[in-house]
């Protein structure tokens, strides 16, 4: 009970975690984003002795950069030498709390907190509390940090763009050209009309020198006179292995040929980045494209998740059922449903396909169809697998295949044949506590082709028996130190949470399931199914 108090007292904070999280975020610099962390402090936990420090690595010395209330130097030995992520409570009371917490850019905050103004110790709320306020500020301390690079991208580019002003004509007319040949050929014709060169020549060469392009203007030009003309400038940039070597010759004035000027060697280099960068776009647009054509391909792929996994599970007489889909990527590639039957039968099904993406969505998609087909001949589980198998194993190359579960219930005699095709066991919890796992059946869909039928199981569903369905993105779901969820955890929420009702007990296990992964990445999809006899 002091659990769920503290899980109702967390709920009705997330609001306020929130706001704290945009307040940090919005911060101007690091200064404001200190003083506004030091008030989420004070204000959390009423109290006035609040002390942070920084150092900008690990190696350097501690900095103050805030203090509220008076100050004791000797307590800065709490953190002297601490540079990992801790939080400690002290056992002389001198302070509640000392934290140290490394950030994303190797500097490390040091936080010291001194007694609640109502005198009182931190309780396990308060240090719950204050976890939480720190992750908070960790985020939005990254949060900040990529904002303040992407305004340092934006300026350098703008800097690129004032630069390439300058040449503006010749950048439309260049951004206009396709391929390489027009291009070199524009931007030598530009190049001389700018400069008054008499000729001048683009040589592409390989990483051996050996050229395989040349663009001349005008025509009639020898190459070799305009390479060695002492009244010659160069410039060359290289692309893809290859070496762009533009020469200018000869600068035609009143008097007859001279030297080109300074200006002219920049206006040289300008049209030569130019190309450069016309070469990139049309590189960037057709990836581009790719990448537009990809995020078609995962919007349909979503669309067809969205379309085979259940929005409402069906209501089955004297029974409880929820599920949960959570994917960890746009599509995802596990699958749940509950089929209603004639006769007062369902069947409950859970899957997950191996990869990801739209080959993963069009492969579930498959299941889900040839399953409703196949229901509809009322074959026994072991059938049934047989005929899935052979399905997948024709319509996918033999690195895809499904681990998939499927119970079919007959909620008159409540009794449950099951086959388990290489999936996780689900568990049947038993209204004493006890539970079996049920592993019976064989290999994944798709993976073999033998032909002969999975066994499949038997049971019978008391009054108060339950049975969880689940793929391993709950049970390997990994925190920040790589260390996985694990079976025993999602067992013991099971047994003390099984008087829970379906959905209130699915809602609980995915929210520890997240409050343990913490700020680590969901690596994998979180899929689960409870049916409950009540």
């Amino acid at each position: 009970m002091e659990e769920n108090r503290l899980v109702e007292k967390l709920s009705l904070q997330a609001e306020s975690f929130q706001e704290g999280f945009e307040i940090l975020a919005r911060s101007a610099d690091f200064s404001e984003m200190v003083k506004n962390f030091e008030n989420i402090l004070r204000g959390t936990f009423i109290i006035a002795g609040i002390h942070l420090f920084h150092k900008s690595n690990p190696d350097s010395e501690w900095k103050k950069i805030s203090q509220r209330g008076k100050w004791n130097p000797d307590l800065i030995s709490c953190i002297e030498k601490k540079t990992r992520f801790c939080i400690e409570y002290p056992a002389d009371k001198k302070i509640n709390a000392v934290a140290v917490v490394p950030l994303a850019d190797s500097s490390v905050l040091g936080i010291l907190l001194g007694k609640k103004l109502d005198k009182t110790e931190f309780s396990v709320f308060d240090k719950i509390t204050l976890q939480i306020i720190i992750q908070v500020f960790d985020a939005a301390y990254n949060s900040y940090l990529s904002h303040k690079k992407v305004k340092e991208l934006v300026f350098e580019l703008h800097e690129k763009i004032f630069q390439l002003n300058n040449l503006i004509d010749t950048g439309i007319d260049l951004s206009k050209c396709s391929g390489q040949s027009e291009l070199c050929e524009l931007g030598l014709t530009r190049a001389t009309a700018l400069t008054n060169a008499s000729s001048a020549f683009i040589e592409v060469s390989d990483k051996n020198k050996n050229s395989f392009n040349q663009y001349i203007f005008p025509p009639s030009a020898d190459p070799e006179v305009i390479r060695t003309n002492k009244f010659s400038i160069e410039s060359k940039f290289e692309y893809k292995n290859r070496t762009f070597r533009f020469i200018l010759s000869e600068k035609e004035t009143r008097k007859g040929a001279t030297f080109f000027s300074d200006l002219d060697k920049i206006l040289l280099d300008s049209i030569s980045r130019q190309i450069l960068a016309s070469l990139e776009n049309q590189d960037l647009h057709e990836q581009t494209i790719e990448i537009e054509r990809m995020e078609k391909e995962l919007s349909v792929a979503a669309t067809i998740q969205k379309l085979i996994i259940p929005q409402t599970l069906p209501l089955i007489k004297g029974y409880d059922i929820a599920g949960v889909n959570i994917p960890s990527k746009e599509v995802g590639g596990d699958y749940y449903d509950c089929v209603s039957l004639p006769d007062d039968k369902c069947a409950v099904i859970i899957a997950d396909v191996a990869g990801k993406g739209i080959g993963a969505a069009l492969l579930v998609n498959t299941l889900s169809a040839a399953l409703h087909t196949y229901l509809e001949f009322n074959i026994t589980p072991g059938e049934l697998a047989l005929r899935l198998n052979s399905l997948i194993y024709t319509s996918t190359t033999p690195d895809k295949y499904i681990t998939c579960f499927i119970a079919l219930l007959d909620t008159r005699k409540n009794e449950m044949s099951v086959i388990n095709a290489g999936h996780n066991p689900p568990l049947l919890l038993r209204k004493d506590k006890n539970i079996e796992k049920i592993s019976a059946g064989g290999f994944s869909l798709g993976m073999f082709n033998f032909g002969v039928p999975s066994k499949g199981q038997n049971y019978t569903l008391n009054e108060g028996d339950s049975l969880f369905l689940y793929t391993d993105g709950i049970t390997e779901a990994m925190n920040e130190k790589g260390e996985e969820y694990s079976e025993e955890k999602m067992t013991e929420i099971l047994i003390n949470r099984s008087h829970l009702p379906s959905k209130e007990l699915i809602d609980f296990m995915v929210a520890d399931v997240s409050y343990f992964s913490g700020l680590a990445k969901q690596s994998d999809d979180i899929t689960a199914v409870y049916i409950k006899r009540v």
